[in-house]
């Protein structure tokens, strides 16, 4: 989004806002288990450019799917319409509930996160938006409430059921550094991330119908299996209350597939914290093999894969200078993230497109990420 590709939507030169992407290196499905991942922004970012009106309206275009809505800032009951603008509007909204008087403003929004990839794009968005419709009211937020904000707007409004840490990641990231974030309490710490190695994620192409419906039907097994193990467990609010011993000590309370649920979220809180210490003491030998060990329990107990995501990480596996892969995201497609050498990342990308061609018929498209900063105003000249 060029300052002067704007000047045909706006009379007076706007305020640009940008919120990135974000990769997680481990910790999936955690996070609303009130668990621990390990997040970073990228280089991929959704940009919002702002002017004030008059008016108590919301005229928002998008240069991506070239298309404008209007939205009235005072009405009530609207609803979700499975839209690109949801993401604008639901924040809108979320922000005017929680006590944020808003200004109307005139909005033009373009992304450059590639959409089902599992890169956050929504939460960039949403991220972006917030920034822009607060500083155009004149409203100072914290970070972390706006990440709080975001996340409500989309659980409440768009309907997805998700946790904290694209928010979180989008909003409070650190250049050259990941994020270890306990999604309960909010605390974080900032890891420093070796400069002779890179993130490349990979994207599989596809996107399977049922991701959306089974991501909340995730969240819902899991809620199921709380609410069985606390009778017996005291002092268990989610998942992430719950020990490997606990579990197997009360294998019998559960069906085997809400005990295969529980098994991985408890498990992936325990990879994620030793990935931590891997990352800490820079032994990246282990922080991949803990990795690929993330990507066996996501296939098998938590059943997100897909046989896309399957044949990514086979090939990556199988590449000279990749020290670890896994699927990335929700699941049932989208991408991988791999851990790979700086010098290994031109050879991984290409026999990562040649093998997984092969495999499926499939052209894969791939990024390579070093973790940035999170998301600021743009300042123009």
């Amino acid at each position: 989004m060029e300052t002067s590709s704007l000047d045909q939507y706006f009379s007076s030169r706007p305020r640009i806002f940008c919120a990135p992407g974000r990769v997680n290196i481990i910790g999936e499905h955690t996070d609303y288990n009130d668990g621990f991942v390990m997040p970073a922004a990228i280089g991929l970012d959704a940009r919002v450019a702002i002017t004030p009106l008059a008016a108590d309206v919301l005229e928002i275009h998008s240069l991506q799917f070239n298309e404008s809505v209007e939205v009235d800032l005072t009405a009530h009951n609207v609803k979700a319409r499975t839209h690109w603008s949801d993401y604008v509007y639901g924040v809108a909204l979320i922000l005017q509930q929680s006590g944020y008087p808003l200004r109307g403003a005139k909005l033009v929004v373009d992304s450059g996160v590639p959409m089902g990839a599992g890169l956050s794009s929504s939460a960039a968005l949403e991220i972006a938006t917030a920034l822009a419709l607060l500083a155009n009211a004149g409203i100072s937020v914290s970070r972390t409430e706006i990440a709080r904000l975001c996340q409500r707007a989309e659980n409440e409004f768009v309907g997805t059921r998700s946790g904290i840490m694209d928010q979180f990641a989008s909003v409070l990231a650190r250049s050259a550094h990941v994020i270890l974030l306990d999604c309960r309490s909010l605390h974080w710490t900032y890891l420093p991330f070796p400069t002779q190695f890179r993130f490349v994620v990979c994207n599989t192409m596809v996107k399977h119908q049922l991701a959306s419906s089974e991501y909340n039907q995730r969240r819902e097994e899991c809620e199921h299996a709380v609410s069985l193990l606390k009778a017996e467990l005291a002092g268990v609010a989610a998942l992430r209350d719950v020990t490997e011993d606990d579990l197997e000590a009360h294998r019998h309370l559960l069906s085997p597939l809400l005990y295969a649920r529980a098994h991985h979220v408890i498990s992936e809180n325990k990879r994620t914290r030793k990935a931590a210490s891997a990352l800490e003491c820079q032994d990246m030998s282990a922080l991949g093999q803990l990795m690929q060990e993330s990507h066996i329990s996501l296939r098998d107990d938590y059943q997100v894969s897909c046989s896309e995501l399957d044949a990514m990480v086979n090939v990556a596996s199988a590449v000279r200078g990749s020290y670890g892969t896994r699927m990335m995201g929700g699941g049932f497609g989208g991408s991988t993230i791999s851990l790979v050498k700086r010098d290994e990342v031109d050879k991984f990308m290409q026999e990562m497109k040649d093998g997984y061609l092969r495999q499926t018929g499939i052209t894969c498209e791939s990024y390579v990420c070093s973790p940035v900063a999170g998301a600021h105003e743009e300042m123009t000249a």
